[in-house]
């Protein structure tokens, strides 16, 4: 009887704990690559060290925190004619317009403040990488030892695809959700002493019903 009467409230307990887990999210704080085609920037299939660019194409990097790449935060937008105006075009050569996007303060680590955003036109052999564009414009890099990169322009200066924890819709001070620890909701405990005090009535309600027989 105790068993069937609490299998609901042990069931109330998970839904109340599970929403409370939903209402958290984990994020990534890291250099996002991009591809820009026409007036969209889609999200690179390849690493900068695998990419290799034609002349005329514009790639981008953003740092921001994100949980993946469908909900990455986009570079913002250039124009390669802009870009590479003064850059005269060369046989042997290609022209790569690059947007490094040093992201907002929301994202920085603590401590650090985002540089501005910076455009550059890097002029590289016809075979050369994304990678070798960028380091022709945006010493020093700094990668991981899985190859990820982790710093352009010595930004940031410390720190690699480093988890970041912080509420759901909440994208207005993720400093704090970095630097802080999440804890259990008020909701949460809230929602646990509702399910605790039906508990216990359930189980009362039970023995006097065994007693009464």
């Amino acid at each position: 009887m105790i068993r069937r009467v609490l299998a609901p409230v042990l069931a109330a307990l998970v839904l109340v704990t599970g929403a409370a887990q939903a209402a958290q999210a984990t994020g990534y704080r890291y250099w996002s690559f991009w591809d820009r085609a026409g007036t969209a920037w889609t999200y690179a299939t390849q690493g900068p060290a695998t990419a290799v660019p034609s002349d005329g194409d514009v790639q981008g990097f953003r740092f921001a925190v994100s949980e993946d790449s469908s909900e990455a935060t986009t570079p913002r937008t250039a124009d390669f004619a802009d870009l590479c105006a003064d850059t005269p075009a060369r046989d042997g050569r290609k022209r790569v317009a690059l947007v490094l996007d040093f992201g907002t303060a929301a994202d920085a680590p603590a401590g650090e403040t985002p540089p501005a955003l910076r455009t550059a036109c890097a002029s590289v052999a016809e075979d050369a990488t994304t990678a070798e564009a960028l380091a022709s414009v945006a010493k020093p890099l700094r990668y991981d030892t899985n190859a990820l990169l982790c710093a352009i322009s010595g930004y940031p200066e410390s720190g690699c695809g480093e988890q970041v924890a912080h509420q759901d819709g909440d994208r207005t001070d993720r400093k704090k959700a970095a630097s802080e620890e999440p804890g259990p909701s008020v909701g949460l405990f809230a929602g646990v002493a509702a399910v605790a005090v039906l508990g216990g009535a359930a189980v009362w309600q039970a023995r006097r019903r065994r007693h009464a027989r």
